[in-house]
């Protein structure tokens, strides 16, 4: 299994910065209208996609990441898990001849001179990509119970939703990425089940400014 280090960054407008050396450095721009809860980058001469890049983050409908992959390799593969589980694929791109890999509009813009990260975030699991106004959050369960069901919504909208656990159960120490549409507010309601049946919820709790929420 292949480790791999990404730095990201999301365009602010505040000025393109000169190309960095490294020539398979581009953007995964999201604007399929659809949050992508998942981002894999592998050379297309490795068959394991290896760690989910985003880690504990979200990518939004509309922003975009700057990605720069470790191996020196050109030819690279890129594939995104949308909220919902829909899969789609870049494969066999040339890193070092474009700028931008576009998901839900034209495939790849051509470089332009000058592009670049308006402002560096971090990379790796653990660290969130974070827009303005970003409510999505680690949920940890440290009850030490078993939950059956996890819901979480926006507080201005008027329902649950579906259940974020599906066919799964979330054991005592896991965590789920729960991804939250931005423009809706920072203030969150979640409500658990647990396996017999018992229910808790939360109202209003400000996700904004938090990476993870721990369940006790």
């Amino acid at each position: 299994m292949r480790r791999l280090i990404v730095a990201f960054a999301i365009l602010l407008g505040l000025g393109a910065i000169a190309p960095a050396s490294a020539q398979n450095r581009f953007f995964v721009v999201n604007n399929s209208g659809q949050q992508i809860n998942e981002l894999y980058v592998s050379s297309s001469r490795v068959q394991a996609w290896g760690p989910d890049i985003l880690g504990a983050a979200v990518l939004p409908a509309g922003n975009q990441v700057w990605v720069t992959p470790t191996f020196a390799d050109c030819v690279l593969d890129v594939r995104v898990v949308y909220l919902g589980g829909r899969e789609e694929t870049r494969m066999g791109v040339n890193a070092c001849s474009i700028s931008r890999i576009t998901f839900g509009g034209a495939n790849i813009i051509q470089q332009a001179p000058g592009a670049g990260a308006g402002a560096i975030i971090g990379g790796g699991p653990g660290n969130r990509v974070v827009g303005q106004g970003n409510p999505s959050f680690v949920f940890i369960n440290a009850t030490g119970t078993v939950i059956r069901e996890i819901y979480a919504s926006a507080s201005s909208q008027g329902g649950w939703g579906a259940d974020r656990l599906g066919a799964n159960t979330l054991a005592p120490g896991g965590q789920l990425n729960i991804g939250l549409p931005s423009g809706l507010g920072c203030n969150t309601d979640v409500r658990v089940v647990f396996m017999n049946g018992a229910a808790q919820e939360r109202r209003g709790i400000e996700t904004c400014t938090i990476s993870s929420l721990t369940w006790r």
